[in-house]
């Protein structure tokens, strides 16, 4: 039987850790991926001028759950801007060092970047998209015909990933936590991961959507997909939206 998750803990401890990248002098990774010189920039709408009704905090929690199955309607753009800076959303940036975001992560390394299958967003062409926290804008990635099937194939074939409005897909580049944390860094990936989920489920039912989380996929296919290697970026989490 299989111990790796058990040996993942245990050699991820403080005991084992060796000095940093960080420590040494390294020059510290980029705050995010941006964009290519020849990439189609989409604006969003600004965080500040969209305007959510006011939801009973508790209500929202007390009323969370998973919603796989969602009604025809599109979900705009405003909403769509609004859950993107309700999960990665950049509320300063200090010396192009750090950035403080509205979420949670370990030493403010904020290692996760978002990408959204549209399907459904009124104004949005369908297709892949990377969204540009520091700038809050999305960045076009892959519009091709097949992009939704293929992702859709990397998460089992879980239908909803197509009939939802958005599904957003997390990746991980580990070295902007590993450069300070070492291989315990790996840890806070999935620690931050939950932490952005989380926001989205809350901020979704605040504009009359749902979400559900997807842990159950395929490395090697959904990978390829984003066009990412698997290793210095890979898939870390999914989940859908749409209206209920």
């Amino acid at each position: 039987m299989s111990k790796t998750g058990k040996e993942f803990m245990e050699k991820t401890q403080y005991r084992f850790l060796e000095t940093s990248d960080q420590a040494m002098g390294y020059p510290q990774p980029d705050l995010e991926i941006g964009a290519g010189e020849d990439s189609k920039i989409i604006d969003l709408p600004h965080p500040e001028r969209i305007k959510v009704e006011s939801t009973d905090l508790r209500q929202v929690i007390e009323k969370r759950s998973s919603i796989r199955n969602y009604s025809s309607e599109a979900i705009s753009m405003e909403e769509l801007s609004y859950l993107l800076w309700c999960t990665q959303g950049v509320r300063e940036v200090v010396r192009d060092v750090v950035t403080f975001r509205n979420v949670p992560s370990a030493g403010a390394r904020h290692a996760l970047e978002t990408y959204i299958l549209a399907n459904n967003v009124e104004g949005l062409e369908k297709g892949l998209y990377r969204f540009l926290p520091i700038e809050h804008k999305l960045v076009e990635i892959n519009t091709e015909k097949d992009i939704a099937d293929k992702i859709k194939r990397g998460c089992l074939d879980q239908h909803f990933v197509k009939t939802s409005a958005v599904t957003f897909i997390w990746t991980a580049v580990p070295y902007r936590m590993t450069w300070r944390y070492g291989q315990r860094g790996y840890r806070y990936l999935h620690l931050d991961a939950g932490h952005t989920c989380q926001n989205l489920y809350l901020s979704a039912g605040s504009v009359g959507c749902g979400v559900c989380a997807i842990a159950a996929f395929i490395d090697e296919k959904i990978n390829p997909a984003l066009g990412i290697d698997g290793e210095n970026e890979f898939v870390i989490y999914v989940a859908t939206v749409g209206k209920k």
